[in-house]
């Protein structure tokens, strides 16, 4: 958008799952999964089906060519995440090419919680786990070149991305080109606080789905 601002009148963002034709005269959704409608899902819960879904989710991108690692905050999410990867990576492809031991990343300030519980997680999983610091005045620093680089000023976004944008760097210096993270769990499982005070299962599994359908828009792009 930056190398086109003077030309255009207007800017929207291009959503997920879409395809845009100028014959057609716009954008057209093409992908279509059953949650998009928000209905109210009629299966049973199942723990064995959900695992299984999990794990070759991770798997999935464990058939990669390219070194990569797992982003390792010591929460529920990105755990689970790496505890997959770590029991898949000795079988697979890419165990041959890059080692069977999995890279874990965490960064924060001197002290923070987050650095703690990660370095608990990659010890009970022996992953060789990269810590990385920032001060106060680094991450300041940082952020005209963060909002750059994002294209938003929103302020949640903004203070999210500043030290994904810091390990970013020093992990992009490690030769490592691909991670997988915990982003998505908490919006498709409901696991941030406010989702306790739902007042019914109806509106749960529809704040759910707004959830996900706005991924893109905060917590998936500060990878990119």
């Amino acid at each position: 958008m930056k190398a086109i601002s003077d030309d255009c009148e207007r800017f929207i963002s291009f959503p997920p799952g879409h395809l845009y034709s100028s014959k057609q005269g716009g954008l057209r959704r093409w992908y279509n999964p059953q949650w998009f409608l928000e209905k109210i899902p009629s299966t049973p819960y199942d723990p064995i089906v959900l695992r299984e879904a999990f794990e070759k989710a991770v798997l999935k991108r464990l058939m990669t060519g390219v070194p990569f690692g797992v982003l390792l905050s010591g929460g529920l999410d990105s755990s689970l995440v790496a505890a997959v990867a770590c029991r898949y990576l000795a079988k697979s492809e890419a165990a041959r090419q890059w080692g069977s031991q999995l890279h874990t990343f965490c960064v924060g300030l001197e002290g923070s919680p987050d650095l703690k519980a990660a370095r608990e997680v990659a010890d009970y999983l022996g992953t060789h786990h990269h810590e990385f610091h920032f001060t106060v005045q680094e991450g300041i620093d940082a952020l005209e070149e963060v909002i750059y680089h994002i294209e938003t000023y929103d302020v949640t976004t903004v203070r999210a991305s500043t030290p994904m944008f810091l390990m970013s760097r020093k992990i992009k210096s490690l030769g490592v080109k691909l991670v997988l993270s915990g982003e998505g769990l908490d919006e498709i499982f409901g696991g941030y606080l406010y989702f306790h005070k739902a007042p019914n299962k109806e509106e749960f599994h529809q704040e759910t789905c707004q959830k996900i359908k706005g991924l893109h828009l905060y917590d998936i792009s500060l990878g990119c």
